[in-house]
């Protein structure tokens, strides 16, 4: 069993369950999504409430930060934009006919999914939508963008766009549960390329332009990463024995969670899977990667914190009471909300502390001896975490 830690701070002021928090670029503020239709905005610095955004027919579904405004979307087929410090509707967007569950800004640009079946474009400063993506047979549930002059060399740039508007280079990527991933030309709705391979729904997407890879989680129990400028798939990783819920990527090492109550670290490069992380008693529903660290939010009410490196349990986060819906990392604090409506706050300066001193000490340690030394080779912790892949449900805890 891991040890356990106490919440600085419990925040009690939604009437209904946290569907999601989100971090300003800046890191000072914090939103919060709600089932009781409200959102409300969180300083970092004291973690009080200073702001009520209340005028949503609906639950809320996800949230967004900028440094000025932000935005939430809800079951009542809406999105809105609020001024920060007041709390004020700036604007209400309405043309989806059904639940909007994820939007994405970028720039001076609004993007949203929706049970309805399609993707919309907005201009932030407009209430009527500028682009409509139509062709999913079933709900958009995930959203990520990317220009094709991040991905394009200038010769290909050169062959492959032609059109000069503003917009004429973005791709918006969309997964469904019609089981298929849509890469979208954003300034015609066009779609651009449809990925085919997963056989359930795909719940969750993450984008490396930089290395033209887009990967993807299903209730098919596989990731699959695609070229996200040919369409091709590259590799099919299956391991898991139940849906991909989340998805983080830090220096191509793929972590994924899963309702197969694990995460799986797999080599981006070459589909294979390292590591497991075992220890929850539910579905992982949440993952963030900070400091070494990889920090999880399960179905069983707790967040829990494993060496990335080892595998092995550091601390469990208990105090709860259902499902943590999405975690946050800010200033060495860890934010966790869930569905018994409560934000919680810990402290986990010491797990860094402890984990930074140790990289260190790895990194002296690694300057003593040769490469492939026997003492090298023992100080290597990882091999004796995959002995425990194939044994009973253990929580491997690591020592105060």
């Amino acid at each position: 069993m891991g040890s356990s830690s106490s919440a600085l701070k419990i925040c009690t002021d939604h009437q209904g369950g946290i569907n999601w928090i989100s971090l300003s670029p800046d890191g000072q503020w914090l939103l919060t999504g709600s089932e009781d239709g409200t959102a409300r905005l969180w300083s970092t610095a004291n973690n009080q409430c200073q702001a009520h955004f209340q005028g949503h027919e609906s639950y809320i579904t996800f949230c967004h930060l900028e440094n000025e405004v932000a935005f939430t979307c809800s079951a009542d087929h809406t999105i809105r934009k609020w001024d920060m410090m007041t709390g004020r509707c700036l604007t209400i967007y309405r043309g989806h006919t059904s639940i909007v569950n994820r939007i994405l800004v970028f720039k001076d640009y609004l993007f949203s999914g929706s049970y309805d079946r399609t993707a919309r474009c907005w201009s932030v400063d407009k209430e009527k939508p500028i682009q409509e993506f139509r062709g999913h047979r079933n709900c958009v549930l995930a959203l990520a963008l990317y220009s094709s002059k991040d991905v394009l060399e200038e010769e290909e740039m050169e062959e492959e766009v032609e059109e000069v508007e503003e917009l004429s280079q973005d791709f918006l990527v969309t997964g469904s549960t019609d089981c298929t991933v849509k890469v979208w030309w954003v300034s015609t709705g066009r779609c651009h390329q449809t990925l085919l391979g997963h056989t359930g729904a795909v719940l969750c997407l993450i984008l490396d332009a930089p290395n033209r890879e887009l990967f993807s989680g299903s209730t098919d129990y596989t990731i699959r990463t695609w070229n996200i400028v040919t369409g091709e798939q590259l590799r099919v990783f299956k391991e898991h024995q139940g849906s991909i819920i989340c998805l983080e990527l830090v220096n191509r090492c793929l972590y994924s969670g899963s309702t197969d109550k694990t995460v799986k670290c797999w080599l981006a490069d070459t589909g294979e899977r390292i590591r497991t992380y075992k220890a929850h008693k539910h579905t992982v529903s949440a993952l963030k990667y900070h400091a070494g660290i990889l920090f999880t939010g399960s179905g069983d009410a707790c967040a829990r914190a494993f060496n990335t490196k080892t595998g092995i349990l550091q601390r469990v986060f208990r105090g709860h009471k259902l499902v943590i819906n999405c975690i946050q990392i800010h200033n060495e604090l860890l934010y966790t909300a869930s569905h018994d409506g409560t934000l919680r706050i810990w402290d986990i300066r010491q797990i860094c502390k402890r984990n930074k001193r140790r990289l260190k000490e790895r990194s002296i340690q690694g300057r003593h001896f040769h490469k492939g030394s026997l003492p090298r080779l023992f100080n290597n912790k990882v091999g004796c975490v995959l002995h425990q892949e194939n044994g009973g449900p253990r929580e491997t805890m690591e020592l105060e």
